[in-house]
Order: C-alpha cells, then sequence, then structure tokens
C-alpha cells in the first residue's frame, strides 16, 4: 500500500449505544479543531490508555477532522463533519465523516517521494496510518468518505514502513 493511501473498508451497521463514547458535530471551521482534542482527552482519559498510546489518537484524530474539514467539505461551515469515538471490545475506534464529493487516496501524492517532500501539506494520510492499527475509508452513507481509524487493546501493532 501506498504510504499515503487508506484502504477502502466496509460500511459497517451503527454502533450499539453503550460502545459510543463521543458524538460531535462540528462546523467545517478550523477554530472548531480546538475543542476536538480536550473533549477526546476527557473520554480517553477514564480509558487507563497510557499517554504515548493517548497522543497517537489524538494526533491521528486532529489529522483526519482537519482533513474532512478542508480537503471534504472545503470549509464550508454549512457542511458538518462527524466525529464518533467508539468502543470495539477492549479496541476503539474513531470515525470522522465529512459531507464533501469523495476522494481518490491512490491520487494522492506520495509526500515521501524527493519531489513532494518540500511541498506544504499532504501528509494526513501518511500520520493517521502511522498512528493508529487500522487506518482505512468508506464512502458517507450520504456522499463525501468516512474515515475509520482503530487502536486494538495494547496499541503496540507494527507501524508502516515509511519509504516512498
Amino acid at each position: 500500500m501506498r504510504p499515503n493511501s487508506l484502504p477502502l473498508l466496509p460500511a459497517q451497521a451503527g454502533p450499539a449505544p453503550q460502545d459510543l463514547l463521543l458524538d460531535l458535530v462540528l462546523p467545517s471551521r478550523l477554530e472548531a479543531l480546538e475543542d476536538v482534542r480536550s473533549r477526546l482527552d476527557a473520554v480517553l482519559g477514564p480509558l487507563g490508555l497510557d499517554e504515548a498510546v493517548r497522543d497517537r489518537i489524538g494526533l491521528a484524530t486532529h489529522e483526519a477532522v482537519a482533513n474532512a474539514m478542508i480537503h471534504g467539505n472545503r470549509r464550508d461551515p454549512g457542511r458538518p463533519v462527524e466525529l464518533r469515538v467508539l468502543r470495539d471490545g477492549d479496541g476503539l475506534v474513531i470515525r470522522v465523516a465529512d459531507h464533501g464529493a469523495g476522494f481518490d487516496p491512490a491520487a494522492v501524492a506520495n509526500p515521501l517521494r524527493p519531489e513532494n517532500r518540500l511541498r506544504p501539506g499532504g501528509r494526513g494520510l501518511l500520520l493517521m496510518r502511522a498512528m493508529a492499527d487500522d487506518a482505512g475509508h468508506a464512502p458517507g452513507a450520504n456522499g463525501g468518505t468516512v474515515v475509520i481509524l482503530r487502536w486494538r487493546s495494547g496499541g503496540d501493532a507494527p507501524r508502516p514502513e515509511l519509504e516512498p
């Protein structure tokens, strides 16, 4: 798999209510990102995850929400970004949905190739894959894209090789 791509994942049924830890609907304004980390920390704290795992979850979630706002919804505050944090057995799933036109991750430039290394931006998908145990995407029910990030119990799955 290319370093800057996410695999297409099958759509899944909605979570059981007891599995839902956080459900936020955010306007596509970057200022809304400030609230995401504190709300996420409030949910993750009681789970007993170590700080390194919480930091990986926070960074990947921040990137997913920022990508949804900027690239998916084109910063249109009338198009919301939906963030859900769910328990999945002993693991954790984060789903970030936008209401944009969708995207082809294979069309995103590989940020590790020499010609792309100095370009601003373009590393969000790479960071999500590096921080999560599993990272993928699915088409949204009403268009757009749903990014799905997973951390398994223990949170120490092998990280992808970051090579061009």
